[in-house]
């Protein structure tokens, strides 16, 4: 297609990482991971993040509370913690790298197309990396909570945690962030076409033309 070109490819998919990249950033401090209502008192809602421990009243509103130790949490959250802080981490140095790796950007190293290419591949493996520990904790804590909701040895009468929405802009959040980091690819593999369909060019215009002619004879 004319207008599917690699510059186009490149600006489009470092968009699509950073809005991955910002909404990992939100649902990474979101306390709506799980949420819980009681059928005792259904004017009463618990939410439950990575960071934060919420209950929303109508008479008070939303009040939240930080967790008082780290060593208190559990295996799951201590865990999406510590990925969810990998995710942020490589997902921006990626955007960074994919930024300065873009066509027309003077990077201040000079415009050798080697070094872009590397970064951009740098930048779609930072996106890549950013993307699967963005759904590693997500797709976790979902995991525990389906169990919990599930187990028999919890009286029925219990309330059970619930998924909460910012589960799915961190589904939402990975998939952007590999997609981006996927044509990322794209934009190397066309950029390499295009060099490639260049080169050959310039080898047709450089070689000197030859006539050689082959004489016959009719009998």
């Amino acid at each position: 297609m004319v207008f599917l070109t690699t510059k186009l490819v490149e600006r489009v998919s470092l968009f699509v990482s950073f809005g991955g990249l910002v909404t990992s950033f939100v649902t990474f401090f979101l306390p709506l991971w799980t949420t819980m209502n009681s059928d005792l008192n259904e004017m009463e809602n618990w939410y439950e993040g990575l960071w934060h421990l919420c209950i929303f009243t109508e008479e008070v509103g939303l009040h939240c509370k930080a967790y008082e130790s780290t060593l208190a949490l559990t295996a799951d959250k201590l865990a999406s913690r510590v990925l969810m802080f990998i995710s942020v981490g490589t997902g921006l140095l990626g955007v960074l790298v994919a930024f300065f790796g873009l066509e027309g950007v003077v990077d201040g190293v000079g415009q050798r197309r080697r070094l872009k290419r590397g970064l951009l591949i740098a930048g779609g493996v930072l996106s890549w990396v950013s993307g699967l520990t963005t759904l590693a904790p997500v797709s976790l804590v979902a995991y525990v909570t389906v169990v919990e909701f599930w187990d028999e040895r919890i009286p029925d009468v219990v309330p059970r945690w619930e998924f909460g929405e910012a589960m799915f802009s961190g589904w939402i959040a990975g998939l952007l962030l590999v997609v981006g980091g996927s044509f990322l690819f794209v934009a190397v593999c066309m950029g390499d076409y295009e060099a490639h369909q260049a080169k050959d060019l310039n080898f047709f215009k450089d070689t000197p033309r030859s006539q050689h002619y082959l004489k016959t004879e009719v009998l």
